[in-house]
C-alpha cells in the first residue's frame, strides 16, 4: 500500500547494531525520523512514511523488535533515550541535516523524555497518538495489571510455552480487534494481518516484559513542561489507549505546539488515516523550513 518499498540499511549506533529502513524521495529537505510504537516494528510507519514524498523517511527498529537486538545496558527509559540520541546523530551525520522527530505511542514516550532530557539534540518533535494517561491509574488500571500478569507469565514460563503465550495468535487478534475502528473490512483485515505478521517479532521474552514495564510506567505528560521546542500532536477522537481528554490538555500545556484530531478514528492513525496524518506532517515540516 506504499507507493515504493523502503531500502534497509545497518547502522551501528554506539556501537549498537540497529536495522534501518530509508523511505527515499531524492530531495535534500531535512528528514524526518520515524520512532514506531510497542510490539510492532518499522513496518507499522509504512503508509504514513510512503505518504510522505517531499522529504526521506528513516524509520528503524527499536532495540528488542524487529530485528534490532535489545542494548546491552537492558530495556529501560534511560537505555532507549541514550540510544535515541546516538541514533539522531548518525542520521545527521549521514544526512547531513539533523531530522525532525516523530514518535507514536509508545515511541512517543521515548522521544519525548528523550526530547526533555536533551532538548539540544531535537529542534522539533511529533508525536501521534501520545501517551497522556498513567496505564497504573484510572479505569484502565485493572486491565493493566492483567496485562502485566500476561508478560511476566510468558517471560517466566519454560521457554517454548512462554513464547507460544506471548505470540499466540488469539491474544494477538484480540489486541488487533481493541485497537481498530475503521468499518472498513478491506482495511481491517489489512490490520490484523499487518499485527499477526509483525507484533511478535520481538527479539525474547524478558526483553519484551522490559520495554513493557517503561511502557506502562511513563507517559508524555511527565515531561511537558520540558517540551518547549514547537510541536505537532496527531491523535484520534476515538482512542481508548489515550483518551482524547487527556491530549487534548496535555497539548494546552505546550510551550509551542499544533494540534491535528481526527475525529472517527482511535489509537492506529498510522494505519486507518495514513494519508491526513503524512499531510499534517508535511505541513508542519515546511513550516519549520
Amino acid at each position: 500500500m506504499s507507493l515504493s518499498a523502503p531500502e534497509r540499511t545497518d547502522f551501528t549506533v554506539d556501537g549498537h547494531p540497529t536495522a534501518v529502513w530509508v523511505h527515499s524521495s531524492g530531495s535534500t529537505a531535512r528528514p524526518v525520523l520515524m520512532v514506531h510504537g510497542f510490539r510492532g516494528d518499522h513496518h507499522g510507519m509504512d503508509l504514513m512514511a510512503g505518504a510522505i514524498r517531499d522529504r526521506d523517511v528513516i524509520v528503524g527498529d527499536l532495540p528488542g523488535f524487529g530485528l534490532t537486538p535489545p542494548l546491552s545496558a537492558g530495556l529501560s527509559l534511560d537505555s532507549y533515550c541514550d540510544h535515541l540520541v546516538g541514533l539522531i546523530a548518525e542520521v545527521t551525520s549521514r544526512w547531513q541535516a539533523a531530522p525532525i522527530v516523530l514518535g507514536h505511542s509508545f515511541g512517543s514516550i521515548l522521544v519525548a523524555h528523550m526530547a526533555a532530557r536533551r532538548p539540544a539534540t531535537v529542534g522539533e518533535l511529533i508525536l501521534i497518538n501520545p501517551i497522556t494517561t498513567p496505564a497504573l491509574e484510572g479505569s484502565a488500571k485493572v486491565l493493566t495489571a492483567l496485562t502485566r500478569l500476561y508478560y511476566n507469565l510468558g517471560a517466566r514460563l519454560p521457554e517454548t510455552i512462554g513464547h507460544q503465550l506471548l505470540a499466540n495468535p488469539v491474544i494477538v487478534r484480540a489486541m488487533s480487534e481493541v485497537m481498530a475502528t475503521t468499518g472498513d473490512r478491506g482495511l481491517r483485515r489489512y490490520i490484523h494481518d499487518q499485527h499477526a505478521r509483525h507484533f511478535s517479532t520481538f527479539s525474547d521474552r524478558d526483553s519484551l516484559a522490559a520495554a513493557f514495564e517503561v511502557s506502562v510506567a511513563h507517559t508524555v505528560t511527565e515531561v511537558a513542561g520540558d517540551l518547549r521546542m514547537p510541536m505537532l500532536v496527531i491523535a484520534g477522537e476515538k482512542d481508548a489507549i489515550a483518551p482524547i481528554p487527556a491530549t487534548r490538555e496535555f497539548t494546552s500545556k505546550l510551550a509551542c505546539a499544533q494540534f491535528v484530531e481526527l475525529s472517527g478514528v482511535g489509537h492506529l492513525v498510522h494505519y486507518e488515516r495514513p494519508e491526513e496524518a503524512a499531510s499534517a506532517i508535511v505541513g508542519f515540516c515546511r513550516g519549520r523550513e
